[in-house]
């Protein structure tokens, strides 16, 4: 059957798109770690404490990152040519990865700001409109578990999403519309041929940006595929879904005819 050959070789190729993201990114963020650690030497202002901002500013892109595919995929779910069940479910599997690098960002910003502010926590414009979006985008994943039918949980998260996404300029913005504690922009700022940090520095905390960008990937198609799963326990029973994720272990997937449906309306994926 077209839809079973199809849904076959899909299956197969997240797997070994997953696989590869999955190895590529775990050995970049390793040679971040070497690099920050090891190679780079200490800040002349800030000391040993520049470390963490090999980490923090990578991990906040992922966040913009993954609520700007959230937001994305919510308006092509909303636009009734592109409406798909696969765009509903990229935006909620984005939207959670989102949240948990939201959540890292302010925790590895508390470490940092401990030691440079001497707190752990001040009600700064870049603090507080994070965490602000961290709420934000939990209250998004909290309607998204509200019961309801396929297209009424689209729509709403799908909404939320749209409102929700208007705080990431404010947060990114923050340090230049408002006088704060915290510092400008070093990387992703309006003149970008002119960031604040240069040599071995500015080239690991480049290089952990696209680290985590590809970690971001992989973490997004296993994700997905979660969703996809986690729907056909819904909609076609807990026997399909489970006799396939047996297959795929196998190394031989088979598909029913509830993957073979759930294919036909992801089309998107291609």
């Amino acid at each position: 059957h077209p839809q079973e050959r199809y849904a076959r070789m899909r299956s197969m190729n997240e797997r070994v798109v997953t696989r590869i993201l999955a190895v590529v990114g775990t050995i970049m963020i390793g040679i971040v770690v070497v690099l920050g650690l090891f190679v780079t030497g200490p800040d002349i202002r800030q000391g040993e404490v520049v470390r963490i901002l090999y980490l923090h500013p990578a991990i906040a892109w992922v966040a913009y990152v993954a609520f700007g595919i959230t937001t994305l995929a919510s308006v092509l779910w909303m636009w009734p040519k592109t409406r798909s069940l696969f765009w509903d479910q990229l935006a909620g599997a984005s939207a959670e990865i989102g949240v948990v690098f939201t959540a890292l960002t302010l925790v590895l910003g508390a470490i940092w700001g401990r030691t440079t502010w001497g707190v752990w926590w001040t009600w700064d414009a870049r603090t507080t409109s994070t965490a602000l979006l961290l709420f934000m985008y939990l209250g998004v994943l909290a309607l998204r578990r509200v019961p309801a039918a396929q297209e009424a949980r689209g729509r709403r998260s799908a909404v939320a999403s749209l409102i929700a996404f208007l705080d990431v300029p404010v947060v990114h913005f923050s340090v230049d519309w408002w006088r704060t504690l915290h510092q400008p922009a070093s990387v992703l700022k309006a003149d970008l041929l002119k960031p604040e940090v240069h040599g071995l520095q500015l080239f690991t905390m480049l290089f952990s940006f696209l680290a985590f960008t590809v970690t971001y990937a992989w973490l997004l198609i296993v994700r997905y595929r979660i969703a996809r799963w986690e729907d056909q326990l819904i909609d076609g029973g807990v026997d399909a879904a489970i006799a396939e994720r047996r297959a795929e272990g196998r190394g031989t997937p088979q598909v029913s005819t509830t993957t073979a449906s759930a294919a036909a309306s992801a089309q998107g994926l291609t």
